[in-house]
């Protein structure tokens, strides 16, 4: 067994991965020929491998078991997965990153695509280091084992991220003499009991005065997959509810105490109950730009404010925690409601303003003879099914969605976080699909993400990967724009050609569709999600109407 066959028969035995992304080149060749022979991995090959980064973080962005992979050659393959590996360090994403480097003996030389940092070549070690929880350089067969296994477990434990490994060309078809099955141990992160019983006494306490308590969903509850945990606190002390926009949809819009998304383009009743609130239980946040008006100093003055977070560093670094739990948020949580099970304080209904609405509850202001961006928000969450995953990329479309979709059941949505590269949802969507077959996976995509990355449409038709891109076509930079005329009352260089997508989506072997109104798009995505292949709907809206934004923008 070669060390090719070795990494994909240990990516095998770890039932965590199902699908690999990536490219070839010189260097990392030998390594289709294992793939080939997979039985369980299937692979795509992609046309860009920065789609291939973020692709891998699709795969587990909705799935925390999952592990994300993605593979390319060395130099410039690998620099072009950069992107993604950025992501998923940002936003916590378990994925490996294989790529080729250049062998032992040439070093130095520079041999093509050599990325060493010797002899003038650009050092891709430091720079995955800086970039992955950890990078690693296998210089010898027998090492591929222990370094897989470390990898991998690096890649799960504490707080999840990327991890990378280079595979040198001699060593891609080197002997591996000690092959065997890799050890993952997951080690939970789980509260003090002492802080679990410090968190309990103080909600309770709070209850029992009748203070106005909120609790903050961040994007921390998602991965640790703590909605049991979050509705049962909801439920059961009545406790009113907002999110960060990242975790838009983790608990239902619809459930009577949630209140919307808070933050810099967040619901008028969100922004309403946070400022009145006196204490937040903050739960996987990690109190990012969006959710802090601009990181507003005295946002939580006179409030008290309890954290939870998996990640030690979070604690404190925006805002100092009156009381602070290092933990995962369903254990953390599971905890707290232990210590709070036979209590004897009595809920009560909180006080919430019925003048104040969420933004998809209200009317439209803009030209009526154009389609309205929030239109093609609400008709996605309308009809998409109950298990639908909607995928925002950056940019003025990512704030229609988050401001204008209604998700309910078990609709998921996910946007950018805050390493946020345009396309990286526009691709992830596909590895999303991968990894959730059965359910229906559309990508809101504005049209300046969908010019930088739509060549991979023929990623998806090549390989059956049914996605449905929805594109909102207003031929401009929209939310750059408005920035610009905040600040300075003119913009620049902001609008730019686009191609005609439904015969793009042809050429492409894919089905193509044009929407200019609400009714038009409404009939498409039932059209698009029945037919259950890759498809793009160019959706035709007005591009002179803003998403909403705090004066903080």
């Amino acid at each position: 067994m070669d060390v090719n066959q070795a990494i994909v028969k240990i990516l095998e035995e770890t039932n965590r991965v199902s699908h690999v992304f990536g490219s070839t080149g010189q260097v990392n060749a030998s390594m289709l020929l294992a793939l080939r022979d997979s039985k369980k991995i299937k692979t795509v090959v992609v046309r860009n491998e920065q789609a291939a980064s973020f692709m891998a973080c699709g795969y587990t962005m909705f799935n925390p078991d999952n592990l994300g992979v993605c593979f390319a050659t060395g130099g410039p393959g690998a620099f072009n997965l950069f992107s993604g590996m950025a992501v998923a360090y940002s936003d916590s994403l378990p994925i490996i990153g294989i790529t080729g480097y250049a062998s032992a003996n040439v070093r130095g030389k520079g041999c093509l695509n050599e990325s060493s940092g010797l002899s003038r070549t650009p050092d891709s070690h430091k720079m995955f280091s800086a970039t992955t929880k950890k990078s690693y350089i296998v210089e010898d067969g027998s090492q591929i084992c222990d370094i897989m296994e470390d990898a991998i477990n690096t890649a799960f434990n504490g707080r999840p991220g990327p991890v990378h490994i280079h595979v040198p060309k001699n060593i891609t078809t080197a002997e591996v003499p000690n092959f065997r099955s890799i050890k993952i141990d997951i080690k939970p992160v789980k509260a003090k009991e002492k802080c679990a019983a410090e968190f309990a006494a103080r909600l309770l306490k709070g209850i029992e005065k009748k203070e106005n308590i909120l609790l903050l969903v961040g994007y921390g509850c998602i991965r640790a997959g703590a909605k049991e945990e979050l509705l049962k606190l909801v439920n059961d002390y009545k406790i009113p509810f907002i999110t960060t926009m990242d975790a838009k949809g983790y608990l239902p819009e619809d459930h009577p105490l949630s209140l919307g998304i808070f933050g810099s383009t967040g619901d008028p009743l969100a922004m309403d109950y946070f400022d009145k609130a006196d204490t937040v239980l903050a739960v996987g946040n990690s109190f990012a730009e969006n959710a802090t008006l601009m990181f507003k100093d005295d946002l939580y003055n006179d409030k008290t404010l309890m954290h939870i977070n998996i990640d030690p560093h979070e604690i404190n670094k925006v805002y100092a925690a009156d009381l602070s739990m290092i933990s995962d948020a369903k254990s953390g949580l599971a905890a707290i409601l232990k210590d709070m099970s036979g209590a004897s304080a009595a809920p009560f209904d909180p006080a919430v303003s019925a003048d104040k609405k969420k933004w998809f509850d209200m009317p439209n202001v803009g030209d009526t003879q154009k389609m309205h961006p929030a239109d093609v928000a609400r008709v996605i969450s309308e009809v998409a099914p109950e298990n639908a995953i909607v995928m925002g990329d950056a940019g003025s479309h990512m704030l229609w969605l988050s401001e204008y979709m209604k998700l309910t059941g078990n609709q998921r949505y996910q946007n950018p976080g805050s390493f946020g590269p345009m396309a990286s949802h526009t691709n992830g969507c596909i590895g999303v699909k991968c990894a959730n077959p059965d359910k229906v996976v559309i990508s809101g995509s504005g049209d300046g993400c969908y010019l930088m990355a739509g060549f991979e449409l023929l990623t998806a038709v090549q390989n059956n990967i049914p996605v449905v891109w929805v594109i909102f076509d207003n031929g401009e930079f929209n939310v750059i724009k408005k920035f610009l005329l905040n600040m300075f009352n003119e913009h620049a260089y902001m609008s730019f050609m686009n191609p005609d997508y439904v015969a793009y989506a042809e050429a492409c072997g894919a089905t193509g569709m044009r929407a200019t109104n609400k009714e038009e798009l409404k009939d498409a995505l039932t059209k698009a999600i029945a037919l259950n292949k890759p498809v793009v709907i160019d959706a035709v809206i007005d591009g002179e109407v803003y998403a909403n934004m705090n004066k903080s923008m």
